[in-house]
């Protein structure tokens, strides 16, 4: 038997080795331990840094259906509508689909339409996973970083890609069939598919509201905007966030300290003009040419005196005041303290607390028909057992952007019933649109899939 001899520089890499391990080990069994599709996926895009480092990671299902079948590090749901899925999705069609080995890609080594957009959307060096079973490929994952893969970790991820690969397709095996169940019945297993499928027919015949969900905030219903007066720093805030405000009341002031210095420099000017022209004034008593210089001197004045004047003005307009009743809202004041402002920058709203309305962000992809005073139910989410009922009173006309990439329809609805407490809180709208058949409510997202995929 041959002696290993085990030096100090050795432990640090035997350690980092049985923490990989340990860490392949405990990925491989929270693989095997996913109650579904989409746990599984969670491991894979977000728990699989335990074992590799990466700053991006994707999931493309093919086999699932609308949203399910792409899924994104970091975020719950992937809005397939948005450019960045749109784009993995043509990535990993086009492009990763016929890949049947791990493969290290990067822009170079994807066609010119896609070459050009990856560095927008992913870093440097990604790292392709096939997830397949006995030669079926259920999927892909990629894994994005800026730094290059080097084959050990090459080789870790393929361990790790296989458990995943056998995990999904014991998640994605389909139930047996009726066929199977009512086995050795055959004179009865007609009648039931019959008697199956006129009751399915008569049941998707049966009308019901169209609705969808949609995340709301209560806001204030026109609230008064207090922009900035003056190009300045804001210096301090007499009042906090959702603070309530009387008409006149202080609510911050700027920085005046150059406004007062202009003031002194324009108040010294006015007071050399002043003593210019009293010298001319009395000149002009026994001199034409002190006549002339009298006129001159007395304009001059005039325009330090405007000057004197504005430079008051600008500084009773650095400090601000409320122009009515109502509820400050604005976000934190130290974010605001400090900071350069321009002539006309919002700065706060000043709300009357019992004019409120609801403020709806409807989902591309969720978008229903809805008519003028279309039914809402929206539910708080620091009060989800209360309804709070509203009716529709506008929609824009086109989706708009929103901070997270997706894109989505701008609601507002006034309160019909019980209102919520205060102005800010959000939660889950629900609307009603026409009544539908129960097919087509159940239908409507696979037909529109469907749509998109076929073109018809």
């Amino acid at each position: 038997m041959v002696d290993v001899e085990v030096t100090p520089a050795s432990l640090p890499a035997r350690a980092d080795a049985a923490a990989r391990l340990a860490a392949l080990l405990n990925l491989e069994r929270r693989a095997r331990e996913a109650a579904g599709v989409a746990e599984l996926g969670f491991v894979a895009l977000n728990e699989t840094r335990q074992l590799l480092d990466y700053r991006q990671a994707a999931l493309w299902l093919p086999n699932e259906r609308g949203d399910a079948r792409l899924a994104l590090s970091g975020l719950p749901r992937a809005e397939i509508n948005a450019p960045y899925s749109q784009w993995l999705e043509r990535l990993f069609r086009k492009t990763f689909a016929g890949l049947d080995a791990s493969t290290r890609v990067d822009a170079t080594s994807l066609p010119a339409d896609l070459a050009q957009d990856w560095a927008q959307w992913l870093p440097a060096h990604g790292l392709l996973l096939p997830l397949a079973r006995a030669g079926d490929r259920l999927g892909w994952l990629l894994l994005a970083r800026d730094a290059v893969w080097d084959e050990a970790e090459v080789a870790l991820a393929e361990e790790l890609a296989h458990a995943y690969g056998h995990a999904l397709a014991l998640l994605a095996r389909r139930p047996a069939t009726w066929r199977r169940a009512f086995s050795g019945y055959r004179a009865r297993r007609a009648l039931v598919w019959l008697g199956a499928a006129g009751a399915l027919v008569g049941l998707g015949l049966i009308p019901v509201p169209l609705t969808t969900l949609a995340p709301a905030e209560v806001v204030a219903k026109a609230p008064f905007l207090v922009r900035a007066p003056i190009e300045g720093v804001i210096d301090r805030f007499e009042v906090r966030p959702n603070q309530v405000v009387k008409a006149d009341q202080a609510l911050f002031e700027f920085d005046t300290t150059g406004l007062r210095n202009k003031k002194l420099q324009a108040s010294g000017a006015l007071a050399l003009a002043s003593e210019e022209f009293r010298q001319s004034a009395q000149l002009a008593v026994t001199s034409d040419k002190g006549r002339l210089d009298m006129g001159m001197r007395q304009g001059e004045m005039a325009n330090r005196a405007a000057e004197v004047r504005y430079s008051q003005q600008l500084l009773e307009r650095g400090r601000v005041r409320s122009p009515r009743d109502g509820v400050a809202i604005f976000g934190d004041p130290a974010d605001w303290i400090g900071r350069a402002v321009r002539v006309g920058e919002k700065v706060m709203e000043i709300a009357d607390p019992e004019q409120m309305e609801l403020l709806i962000h409807l989902p591309l992809g969720d978008a229903i028909p809805l008519e003028s005073g279309a039914r809402i139910d929206l539910f708080l989410t620091v009060a989800p057992q209360t309804r709070y009922p509203a009716l529709l009173e506008y929609a824009s006309y086109r989706a708009e952007a929103l901070p997270d990439g997706g894109m989505a329809y701008r609601l507002k609805a006034r309160f019909s019933g019980a209102r919520p407490a205060r102005i800010g809180l959000a939660g889950t709208a629900k609307l009603y649109g026409a009544p539908v058949p129960l097919a087509y409510y159940v239908f409507r997202r696979p037909l529109a899939v469907a749509r998109q995929w076929l073109g018809w």
